[in-house]
């Protein structure tokens, strides 16, 4: 079976308490976006191991047993004795970038089997299930905007719409660890309900819509802040960095052209939005 995992983006994000498990209480809302990785799967049947992973396109670190992808597969394989599958996944989302491949791959493996062989796992059931291999896999068993809210597992989906506008997403070379990310930050309660601020017209997000991780990431990773500038001198309506980075993104209400030239050194993706 052959299915494309979508990347997604957030869209505002706000630190706003530190639980006691450790982890911290998000607000943010996530917007599927038309960057896709491919996950195909079929029955293994020139060997006689439990599975075969090939991988394609951006590297993934690790060794295969720690990709997500098949530790879906190893656990689902245990509890509904699944046969042996050979799994190909081309990578075209970047990894610790910021836009959730590896969630989004875990999920979409889940997808895929739970309709291969019949599982009759419900919507929700998956949802429940997922969100053991990363906070935000949930978002992508039903992929549609939702606000997010826990340590972005809870999910509400919200009525927002980009249509119209076209996306440009800027990767560089940078990376930021979750770690990293999270130091610099100081849980706070947003000035202004997300869900309330996104209801405005999107010229005006840019005054009222922020990411907390920007200030510490900025700082530390200036060149991700030129990039942020880069897009609101090139005339993007809003942009902002996706996650904890370091992928930023702009929205623009014409294609962008100079986007690769003026970003050479770095990946950039840009499409228009078709929901």
């Amino acid at each position: 079976m052959l299915s494309f995992p979508c990347a997604k983006i957030n869209i505002g994000l706000y630190v706003v308490s530190k639980r006691p498990d450790g982890y911290h209480n998000l607000e943010t809302v996530f917007y599927p976006i038309p960057l896709q990785d491919v996950l195909e799967t079929k029955p293994l049947t020139m060997s006689n191991a439990p599975y075969a992973l090939q991988t394609v396109g951006a590297p993934i670190a690790g060794n295969a047993d720690d990709n997500l992808v098949v530790k879906v597969y190893r656990d689902l394989k245990a509890e509904f004795n699944l046969p042996a599958l050979d799994i190909y996944l081309h990578k075209r989302i970047p990894m610790g970038a910021g836009l959730g491949g590896g969630s989004s791959d875990a999920a979409y493996m889940l997808k895929t089997l739970n309709a291969d062989f019949e599982l009759q796992l419900s919507d929700d059931e998956m949802e429940r299930r997922i969100a053991r291999y990363g906070a935000d896999c949930a978002f992508f068993i039903r992929e549609q905007p939702s606000f997010a809210t826990g340590i972005g597992n809870e999910l509400t989906p919200i009525d927002l719409s980009l249509k119209g506008f076209t996306l440009v997403l800027v990767k560089p070379s940078t990376f930021v660890s979750t770690r990293e990310a999270y130091a610099g930050v100081v849980p706070q309660r947003p000035a202004c309900d997300l869900r309330e601020a996104l209801a405005q017209p999107v010229d005006t997000w840019r005054h009222i819509v922020s990411n907390d991780f920007e200030r510490s990431v900025f700082l530390a990773h200036p060149e991700i802040a030129a990039i942020k500038t880069t897009l609101y001198d090139m005339g993007a309506v809003y942009a902002a960095m996706s996650g904890s980075g370091s992928t930023v993104f702009g929205l623009f209400r014409r294609p962008v052209e100079e986007a690769e030239k003026v970003f050479s050194d770095c990946f950039v993706f840009q499409k228009a939005f078709l929901r």
